[in-house]
Parts: C-alpha cells; sequence; structure tokens
C-alpha cells in the first residue's frame, strides 16, 4: 500500500525582539592602527563593522523620528528599535526611495548608529570608509554623502565600490576571472559582466525590476486568488514567502511541463497557516443561565406593568370624556337647538349626531378595554339598522340622514360577509386541492410526478420565450420587433384626429385652414 503522503504547513516566524545593544569598548586599538570602517548602504539592511571583522554587525535600514505624547520629548529610532517600537513603525522611513539614496536625513541617522555601535569616542572619525553603491549611482546622491561624511564626521578618506563587483572580487579570487554578475537588489536587478577580473560598463544593463516589485506581485497574485480570505495579506508576509518559497529553474519550459500534472502541481503547493485566534466561548454555568433568565423574567414583568399602566391610563382618560359628553344631555332639554349646538362646538363636537357617535363609540372602548383586562372577550354583536324599517315619511332630516348612513353601513356589513364567505370558499377548496393532491402522491406517484414536471417545463418556456422576445424586441430587424412597430402603427391609425381648439377671442380663421387642409388630404 502507498503511503499517505502529510502536508507540511508553514508558519510565519514571531517578529524578533530586538536585544539589547551592546557598544565595543576597545576603540583605542582601532585608532591607533587606524582600521578603516566598511559599511554595506543595502535597501533592506545596513551592514557595518570594522575592516579586520568578519563578522559585521547587521540592522534594518529604517530610522523614525517623532515626538512622544506622553513626555513630549523627541525620539529618534534606528533599526530593530523601529520594528519594536509601534509609534515608530508607522513613522519609519528608509534613506532608499526606490533604487536612489535620496533620504541623507535618514542616512545621517544610520551613520551615526554606526559610529557609536563601533565605539568611536573622538570629535571626528579618523578611519577610511569604504562604502558600497548602486550601480549607476547619480553624483548628486555621492556628492552628498561626501559631504556629509566629510564635513560632519571629517573622515579621511572615502571610497565608493559597486556591491556587486565586491561580492564577485571576494568569491572569485583569481586575477584573471571572468564571469557575469547578477545582482538582485530591492528596486533593480543589475547585469555586469566581467572579463579579466574588470567589469565592462558599457555593456552593463540595469532592469528596474527586483525583490519589492516581485513581493507585490505575489501579494497581488495571493489577493486575487484568494479573495474571500478572511485575513488582510500584509506586504510584510509576501515578502516572507516570495524569500522564503522562491526556487530558481535551470530549464523553465520544462518546470511548466512538470506542473501541468495536477500531481505534481499539488505536491509543489506550499500551505501556509495565517495567524489566526479562535473566538474564545465562554461556557456559563447553571447560575449564570439562571440569573439571565431571571433578568428575562424580570423584564418582561417591568414590561407588562408599563403596558397595563398606559391601558388604565388611557381608560380614565376615556372614562372622563365619556362623562364629559354624557353630561351635556342635560342640556338638551333644557335650552333650545340653537343654544345646545353652540354648547356642542364649544365641548368640540360639529353636529349632534357627532356628539351620539362619540358617545357610543367611548362606550364600545370602554367595554372592550374592561373585557380584556378580565379576560373575557365576547364575540362582536350583530349590528342593526332599525330607521331602514320606517318610511322615510315619518322621519325628520336627521333621521333621516342616519337613515342613509345605516343603509350604507348595511351595504358595508353584508359586503364584509360576502367576503368572509369568499374567503372560506377558497380556504377549503385549497384544503381539498392538498388534500387530493396528497392521495394522489401517494396512490399514483408517477403521473403525480409528470404532471409536475409537465407545469414546470411549460412555465420554464414561458420565461425563456419572454427573454428571448425582449432580445428580439432589442434588434430592429427581427420579426418581433417588426411586428411590434406594425401594431403601433395600425393603433396610431385607427385613434380619431384631435379637434383643434379655438382660441379665446379669435375669428377661428386658422382653425377653418386647419380643417381645409385636413379635408384636401
Amino acid at each position: 500500500m502507498a503511503q499517505t503522503e502529510t502536508t507540511e504547513v508553514y508558519h510565519f516566524p514571531e517578529p524578533p525582539t530586538p536585544d539589547a545593544v551592546e557598544f565595543e569598548t576597545n576603540y583605542s586599538f582601532h585608532l591607533n592602527h587606524r582600521t578603516p570602517i566598511v559599511i554595506d548602504n543595502g535597501s533592506t539592511n545596513f551592514r557595518f563593522g570594522w575592516a579586520s571583522s568578519s563578522d559585521p554587525y547587521v540592522s534594518p535600514n529604517l530610522y523614525a523620528k517623532y515626538r512622544d505624547k506622553r513626555s513630549n520629548r523627541a525620539v529618534l529610532l534606528f533599526g530593530d528599535a523601529v520594528e519594536a517600537d509601534t509609534q515608530g513603525k508607522g513613522t519609519a522611513k528608509s534613506p532608499w526611495e526606490g533604487d536612489h539614496l535620496n533620504n541623507h536625513e535618514a542616512l545621517e541617522s544610520a551613520l551615526d548608529y554606526t559610529f557609536l555601535r563601533l565605539g568611536v569616542d573622538a570629535e571626528t572619525v579618523d578611519h577610511p570608509v569604504i562604502m558600497t553603491e548602486r550601480l549607476c549611482t547619480i553624483s548628486h546622491s555621492r556628492s552628498l554623502t561626501s559631504e556629509m561624511l566629510f564635513e560632519l564626521y571629517s573622515v579621511p578618506s572615502v571610497t565608493y565600490a559597486v556591491d556587486a563587483l565586491t561580492s564577485f572580487a571576494h568569491n572569485v579570487p583569481d586575477v584573471g576571472r571572468d564571469g557575469l554578475v547578477i545582482s538582485f537588489n530591492t528596486a533593480s536587478t543589475s547585469i555586469i559582466p566581467v572579463l579579466s577580473g574588470r567589469g565592462i560598463f558599457a555593456k552593463t544593463k540595469r532592469l528596474p525590476w527586483g525583490g519589492q516589485q516581485a513581493s507585490e506581485y505575489l501579494l497581488k497574485l495571493v489577493q486575487l486568488k484568494y479573495s474571500g480570505f478572511p485575513t488582510r495579506v500584509t506586504s510584510t508576509q509576501s515578502t516572507w514567502m516570495y524569500q522564503t518559497f522562491s526556487e530558481f529553474s535551470l530549464d523553465y519550459a520544462e518546470t511548466l511541463r512538470v506542473l501541468d500534472d495536477p500531481v505534481e502541481m499539488s505536491r509543489a503547493s506550499k500551505v501556509v497557516q495565517f495567524p489566526f485566534a479562535a473566538p474564545a466561548e465562554k461556557i456559563k454555568t447553571e447560575e449564570e443561565l439562571a440569573a439571565l433568565a431571571e433578568k428575562r423574567r424580570e423584564a418582561g414583568r417591568r414590561l407588562q406593568e408599563q403596558a397595563a399602566k398606559k391601558r388604565v391610563e388611557k381608560i380614565m382618560e376615556k372614562e372622563k370624556d365619556l362623562e364629559t359628553a354624557t353630561n351635556l344631555r342635560e342640556w338638551k332639554d333644557k335650552e333650545s337647538k340653537t343654544e345646545f349646538a353652540a354648547r356642542l362646538r364649544q365641548n368640540g363636537f360639529e353636529s349632534e349626531q357627532e356628539w351620539e357617535e362619540s358617545i357610543k363609540r367611548l362606550e364600545m372602548d370602554l367595554k372592550k378595554a374592561r373585557k380584556k383586562d378580565l379576560g373575557d372577550e365576547e364575540p362582536a354583536e350583530e349590528p342593526t339598522f332599525p330607521l331602514l324599517d320606517v318610511a322615510d315619511s315619518e322621519l325628520d332630516e336627521e333621521s333621516l340622514k342616519e337613515k342613509r348612513r345605516q343603509k350604507l353601513m348595511k351595504g358595508l356589513h353584508e359586503a364584509r360577509l360576502r367576503a368572509k364567505q369568499e374567503k372560506e370558499k377558497e380556504k377549503a377548496a385549497a384544503a381539498e386541492e392538498e388534500r387530493l393532491e396528497a392521495i394522489e402522491r401517494e396512490q399514483n406517484p408517477d403521473s403525480w410526478k409528470d404532471r409536475w414536471r409537465k407545469e414546470h417545463e411549460t412555465v420554464v418556456t414561458k420565461l425563456k420565450n419572454r427573454e428571448r422576445r425582449k432580445v428580439d424586441l432589442q434588434d430592429r430587424k427581427s420579426a418581433a420587433s417588426q411586428s411590434r412597430m406594425k401594431s403601433i402603427a395600425n393603433l396610431t391609425g385607427e385613434q380619431p384626429p384631435l379637434k383643434k381648439r379655438r382660441r379665446k377671442g379669435g375669428d377661428g380663421t386658422l382653425d377653418r385652414l386647419n380643417r381645409k387642409a385636413e379635408h384636401s388630404i
């Protein structure tokens, strides 16, 4: 049996904790011998040390400058301290902008850090300096660097060397050495041919593609492939993946042919575990659950009490209104109709009919509210219309109005009853249809399935025809579009001509001319 291959899972490294900075104390030895200082000013890392030492100091080429809010002091950080400080990380800068050395303030901070770390304890730096630079460095950048070294630090001499050629001379010590130097930098790639130990700069090429562009390209590919990834992929993580998983292919075409096999592609895949913190689920104890339930019940009781209080207030308000409206009956027999109508208007009633309806409505509302509080709700009483059986000659004007209202209310009541009966019939028919369908589904499932399939196909066909007709109507040359235009033209021809309106005060000459033109046509 073949063994099951286990997939290796890679994890992002933890951010390093910067160690305490240690300064050299044997500066007197280097001062007496005037040991040269070698500085490799890289875009990513800043390396420096004495020329007699084989183990240089390495630090990130970053600096940060900000003012602390608590102490109100200016803070200047360089190297590992920038990555360890949260506020400094947000204001971090590099001496390099792309492939050019433009930020000389950051370079000054890097040089201060270099001389302090090497233990230079003198007013001037009395040591020759050897500093690397990029291929084809512009003269302005080099002149500013030289000015800083000579005037600010008073170095006796400075030598600039292309980092790629320096590395070639160190790794290939033969005098008559030939070769091709390929330097992969952060923002560019340099290709330098070497003949007899000397670089042929006339044939040198520098491509604007480096590690930074490759890392950004990888980041875009990851974001495109995993668009729904819950964690944001940072540029630092993409740089780590680029530096960790990048490989050189001796035969690129052959590598592509091998990766065309899904098995080989799966085998070459790299699985990276991103930082993930599982949500902490707090398991509540029985006491906490009981307390929460009691809290909910207490909140429900408070809501019920508030609702009951509001109902009582509304009932009291309606009782007060009913008492005020009922007390007006005492004045109906004591005053004339005109005086009583004036009194009703003073109390907010436009007519006697409105006053009577208000009393009936308040009595009904109070009756319903009291029954609801007692928990005994009786069915609604059947409305009566006594005036419909009385002849009109026996009624006065107000009674005739009430009779007409009762007639209208009776019609509405009968319409509601008919609608209710129709709804009950529809409900009964739907229940019967559902019962018959259930019987058919149980007794004859094949015919039931075929019937529903045909109905589904019919609906789908209608939808497809509708969509096809919409597409055809967009094409003016299609048969559907031409048929539609003919129908519109026919409907337009069947409509009668619009009548011309005569202007006010006119003699109608224009109208007569229009009618004559229409007649001639």
